[in-house]
């Protein structure tokens, strides 16, 4: 596996998988077991998943130690805010069984967000988190909060994948000296990316899959990844994109799929505000 350092100097393999959608509770356990039996270290999680214990559950009952493992977990938009954080953070750790997180995201760019990150910085220095960061959030978001509280997030969380490749976003936050990370890399299947037959062809000069050649795409670009499947063979495929390299012109090929749209739902309309803002969880 390859690593990324983040700004407090922790490294963060590139590859990681999560369980976002995986509500069944043995499912989550069972996927995560094999993920990590088919070399997966990252293991993404959030509070709205609903899936913290089942993660948990996994990661008591792997061979692995613990320090040999990366674990996310996210902050859920109702727990926004300096109180309501400081006892999210405490309550991801107890449904997770852990006594730390490697990394704690605020995973929507809503609500008190200020009081979050000052909860977060304080959870950093009491060692309850390694590392802190932000999903979702814009350039303009998300360079203000670290402005205006002088500590900028390890990580930014956002979609990226072949039909909405972030460009300019990524450019940026690489030179504001914050990771990319990418979810829903294969936008779910969504615009017949397991179909489309640019991808297809390079894939077969490789002999790889179209996941594949779009993880190592993402990994060139010096984005960290997170991928999802309930398939151990596909698993096992995802995670073996380190033994070959895109050529310029296929990583510019791929650059021509752009179309520079969300495949899921923007997250400056207003409407999708509204909607997280009337969502509660029962954690």
């Amino acid at each position: 596996m390859e690593f990324k350092t983040l700004s407090n100097s922790t490294k963060m393999p590139i590859l990681g998988f999560g369980v976002y959608q995986v509500k069944d509770a043995n499912e989550a356990t069972e996927a995560v077991l094999n993920a990590i039996h088919a070399g997966y270290r990252l293991i993404d999680t959030a509070a709205s998943y609903g899936n913290e214990r089942a993660v948990g559950e996994a990661i008591k009952r792997s061979d692995v130690a613990r320090e040999g493992l990366f674990i996310t977990s996210k902050l859920w938009v109702q727990d926004a805010g300096y109180e309501k954080t400081t006892q999210a953070i405490k309550d991801s750790l107890k449904r997770l069984q852990l006594n730390y997180l490697d990394l704690y995201l605020i995973h929507q760019p809503f609500n008190d967000v200020f009081g979050s990150w000052h909860a977060m910085i304080e959870a950093q220095k009491a060692g309850l988190v390694k590392e802190i960061g932000v999903s979702n959030f814009s350039i303009s978001q998300l360079t203000n909060l670290a402005e205006f509280t002088g500590v900028k997030p390890s990580i930014n969380q956002i979609e990226v994948n072949p039909f909405n490749q972030n460009n300019s976003s990524v450019a940026y936050f690489s030179d504001y000296g914050v990771q990319v990370e990418a979810w829903a890399p294969f936008a779910e299947g969504r615009n017949g990316l397991f179909s489309n037959k640019t991808l297809q062809k390079i894939g077969d000069v490789h002999h790889k899959s179209i996941a594949q050649v779009v993880l190592r795409w993402l990994i060139q670009r010096g984005l960290v990844v997170v991928a999802k499947s309930s398939q151990p063979g596909r698993m096992a495929q995802n995670i073996d994109v380190l033994d070959f390299e895109l050529t310029d012109t296929e990583m510019t090929t791929i650059s021509e799929l752009n179309i520079g749209e969300s495949q899921f739902f923007a997250h400056d309309d207003p409407e999708i505000i509204k909607w997280m803002a009337r969502r509660t969880i029962d954690y």
